[in-house]
C-alpha cells in the first residue's frame, strides 16, 4: 500500500488546523503566516459545563491575527443536549464572519454510555434546537469513521441538517470524494511554525463554497 501523502495547498488551497487548551500558549502571529493555517477551529465547551481554560483567549487572539475563527464543543453522551447547547451559548461570542459552531461526536474520550440511534438522535436535536435562536446556520459535525458508521449512516435526514467534518488520518474520505464533506481533518500529528508540539491539520473541501464568504471577507480586511 502506497503511503499516505496529506493534501497538498495545490488541491486544497484552504487549511487550517483545531485547537485546544493542550496547544498551550500559541504565537498567533507567526502562525498568520503560514500558507496552510487559514482557519482556526478551537474547543470553546464540553458537556455541560466543562469550558476550556484558553479558549476565551485564543479567539481573541487569532481575530486579531486575521485567521478565520470556528468554535467547536465536545458532545458528552452522558448529559442533555439542550443541557450543553446553554454551556455553548453562555461561552462563545456570536460574531460576524466566523465558521458555524462544530460539533465534535465521536466515542474517543467520552463517558461510556453508548446511546442507541433513537436517544442520540434527540439529543443532538435537541442541542441544535436550543443554538438556533442565536447560532441559526446549520452546524458543522465533527465525526470518525466509528460514529459515522454506528449513527449517521443511512440516517443523515433523523439529525439537523449539518456540514460534515470527517477524521481520516490514512487516506482521502471516500464519501463521494469531497462531494459529501466539507472538512477533512487529514492529521492528528501535524507540526506548524507557532505552536510546540503536535496539532490536527485539517483541508477545506475546494467544492465548499457555503463558507468562501468568509475567507474572502478575511483576505480583503
Amino acid at each position: 500500500m502506497a503511503p499516505f501523502v496529506p493534501p497538498s495547498l495545490e488541491d486544497y488551497p484552504i487549511q487550517g488546523i483545531d485547537i485546544s487548551h493542550h496547544q498551550g500558549v500559541i504565537d498567533w502571529k507567526t502562525l498568520a503566516a503560514r500558507p496552510n493555517v487559514r482557519f482556526a477551529i478551537m474547543k470553546a465547551t464540553e458537556g455541560g459545563d466543562h469550558k476550556d481554560t484558553r479558549f476565551a483567549e485564543n479567539w481573541q487572539a487569532a481575530k486579531e491575527a486575521g485567521i478565520v475563527r470556528g468554535a467547536y464543543h465536545f458532545f458528552t453522551f452522558c448529559r442533555p443536549g439542550r443541557e450543553q447547547a446553554q454551556n455553548v451559548l453562555a461561552t462563545v461570542p456570536k460574531e460576524q464572519g466566523t465558521l458555524p459552531i462544530a460539533i465534535d461526536l465521536e466515542f474517543v474520550g467520552n463517558c461510556d454510555k453508548v446511546p442507541t440511534l433513537e436517544e442520540m438522535t434527540a439529543e443532538v436535536n435537541a442541542f441544535v434546537a436550543e443554538l438556533k435562536g442565536t447560532f441559526p446556520e446549520k452546524p458543522i459535525f465533527y465525526v470518525t469513521q466509528e460514529f459515522f458508521d454506528q449513527y449517521l449512516k443511512g440516517n443523515e435526514s433523523r439529525f439537523p441538517d449539518h456540514y460534515l467534518w470527517l477524521r481520516s488520518v490514512f487516506k482521502e474520505p471516500e464519501q463521494e470524494r469531497c462531494g459529501r464533506w466539507s472538512i477533512w481533518q487529514f492529521a492528528d500529528n501535524g507540526k506548524v511554525d507557532g505552536i510546540e508540539g503536535p496539532v490536527d491539520l485539517n483541508a477545506l473541501c475546494p467544492a465548499q463554497k457555503g463558507f468562501a464568504a468568509r475567507f474572502a471577507e478575511n483576505a480583503t480586511q
